[in-house]
């Protein structure tokens, strides 16, 4: 840094309120250099030397000019003035505005350091310059005293000045982590948005594409057979635009919630699912108690993952869900499928079978990551893997509270 970066650091250009300060304390100090020489003029009684008298009065002119100094360098003039109170008195006034500013812009352990020294000048002004009349401690206490104000009230305005500072700091910190949860709120919202959409556009689109393959797959299909594969796609090509205007409304504006599936819903989704030509067999064990809406949720979830990839890997299988519980011992939810026909899946782009290592959309796994996520957040267990006969078998179990 070079020398004007430093000066300028060290002393900041001065605002109205500082030279307003400044300049009452100067003539603070003025007043009490020309009354502390004008109550020595009227003493009746020659006490000092002329030459001391002369030097006072230098010291005592130079200590109050000083004082402007006192924001640049306030340790070095609080010494230098210390140094004189040592046979000056006209200096004092000077003295106890530096020792004042010391306190207020230096640390305390600075501030100390400079009031013992201050301490010891006056027990040398006492010896070198006695006063008649007047005992050497009353005059060393009341030096000690006055010094021990204006020190002591410069400590005050010290930490008050901390004190303030600290709360500002800690209420910029506090708006800052503020926004910081916000934001992380927003994040985390937007990601469960991008996980239901994962799942609910997952299913519409697979279904799409299960019905288009058909169509390719079987180019002399009935009539009947080709409108009903075309109402299928219309229908979810429709709800699946109706659910991506959704979440575009959600993610335009702040930040809300998508209407959320329950665990009723699953009746619904398997019916879909067997409207668009599935074999799905749907089992419930649940003797009719209400599931909290979490593990409603996540279980609808694991059985529209299931369907999803039973319909992509393993085409005409049948599929049997599964679910049962009870409120204490938890909800268990399974999706079991079939070995995969002989025949090759309807679509241009059929992927794995069911079993094998891929299972998902867009990359090996991913559906079934985001579902162990989302089984993990409603603190449940996943399981899945193939079975004895060839199938595939997707579990979830979720605790339901009593």
């Amino acid at each position: 840094m070079n020398a004007s970066g430093t000066a300028s650091a060290a002393a900041p250009r001065r605002r109205p309120r500082d030279w307003v300060v400044d300049t009452l304390l100067f003539l603070l100090a003025v007043l009490a250099w020309l009354l502390t020489t004008a109550n020595r003029l009227e003493a009746s009684t020659e006490v000092a030397p002329a030459w001391l008298f002369d030097l006072d009065q230098v010291a005592g002119a130079l200590g109050c000019l000083g004082l402007w100094l006192r924001r640049r360098w306030p340790v070095g003039l609080a010494l230098a003035l210390v140094a004189l109170s040592t046979f000056s008195e006209t200096v004092a006034g000077a003295m106890v505005v530096a020792l004042f500013t010391v306190a207020i812009h230096r640390p305390p352990r600075t501030t100390a350091r400079v009031y013992a020294l201050s301490v010891l000048a006056a027990l040398v002004y006492v010896v070198v310059r006695p006063e008649p009349g007047v005992p050497a401690i009353a005059l060393f206490l009341f030096g000690v005293v006055v010094q021990g104000a204006a020190v002591g009230w410069g400590l005050f305005i010290h930490y008050r000045r901390q004190l303030v500072l600290s709360l500002r700091d800690r209420a910029v910190r506090a708006e800052t982590e503020a926004h910081l949860r916000a934001e992380q709120a927003q994040q985390r919202a937007r990601d469960e948005i991008a996980r239901e959409m994962h799942d609910v556009l997952g299913h519409r689109l697979s279904l799409l594409s299960v019905h288009a393959g058909a169509l390719e797959f079987r180019p002399g299909a009935s009539p009947e057979e080709i409108a009903r594969a075309a109402e299928v796609i219309r229908e979810n090509a429709h709800l699946a635009l109706q659910d991506l205007r959704e979440v575009v409304g959600v993610l335009r504006g702040p930040v809300g919630e998508l209407p959320q599936p329950t665990l009723a819903d699953v009746r619904q989704l398997a019916a879909e699912s067997g409207r668009a030509g599935m074999r799905v067999g749907l089992r419930e064990e649940l003797g009719g108690a209400t599931v909290p809406d979490l593990v409603g949720r996540t279980a609808y979830r694991t059985v529209q993952e299931g369907l999803t990839n039973a319909r992509k890997h393993a085409p005409g299988a049948e599929v049997v869900v599964r679910l049962a519980g009870s409120p204490g011992e938890g909800l268990t939810v399974e999706v079991c499928n079939e070995a995969p026909g002989s025949r090759p899946a309807p679509g241009p782009d059929p992927g794995p079978v069911a079993g094998a290592e891929a299972v998902s959309d867009p990359g090996p796994g991913q559906g079934l990551v985001g579902l162990a996520e989302r089984v993990a957040l409603a603190d449940g267990r996943l399981e899945h893997g193939p079975t004895a006969g060839g199938g595939w078998r997707l579990a979830a179990w979720l605790p339901w509270p009593p």
